[in-house]
């Protein structure tokens, strides 16, 4: 069973949703670009709030309530742009991201944060880290390969949200 049989038949699945859905885009992205942490981030534009809805490391980095986006020039770039961020040390991390240290404990000196855009807005980003270098040119353009999978999910947990709320 290929890694993208493995996502279609968590995505088809009836129980634990969206969860076994998030835990087969990490193991996809664990395949495609690497991984050591691995966070899922909705946005709202509206409100400018973001939310983490899954994470590989819950201890360090909990799924908990929204937060207000920290306005840089990577939201710019990111959020606003639907650019894919990378940084490859800890002083670049650090620029944009005040828990760097916290990042850097875990022994993640790079990131890539990738933009889901669905219908012109960013729902969301999926999140990597690993250490200091891990991104080359080739894994970033790897990572265009998780856009795809990354809206499902992303609309599958909006799915689930409005259900809930019915």
């Amino acid at each position: 069973m290929t890694i993208y049989d493995r996502l279609s038949t968590a995505l088809a699945a009836s129980s634990e949703q969206p969860r076994a859905t998030f835990e087969a885009l990490c193991s996809l992205t664990k395949q495609i670009v690497g991984v050591k942490l691995f966070t899922l981030m909705t946005f709202d534009a509206q409100t400018r709030e973001a939310q983490r809805i899954f994470s590989n490391m819950p201890d360090a980095y909990p799924e908990q309530g929204t937060k207000p986006v920290n306005e840089t020039w990577w939201t710019g770039h990111v959020l606003d742009g639907h650019k894919t961020f990378v940084a490859n040390d800890i002083d670049a991390i650090a620029e944009v991201f005040p828990d760097y240290e916290l990042i850097d404990s875990l022994g993640c000196q790079s990131v890539i944060n990738v933009p889901i855009v669905i219908n012109g807005e960013v729902f969301g980003t999926i999140n990597c880290l690993d250490e200091a270098g891990f991104y080359t040119p080739e894994r970033v353009e790897a990572s265009d390969a998780l856009k795809l999978p990354g809206a499902t999910a992303f609309l599958l947990n909006q799915t689930m949200l409005s259900r809930s709320v019915l």
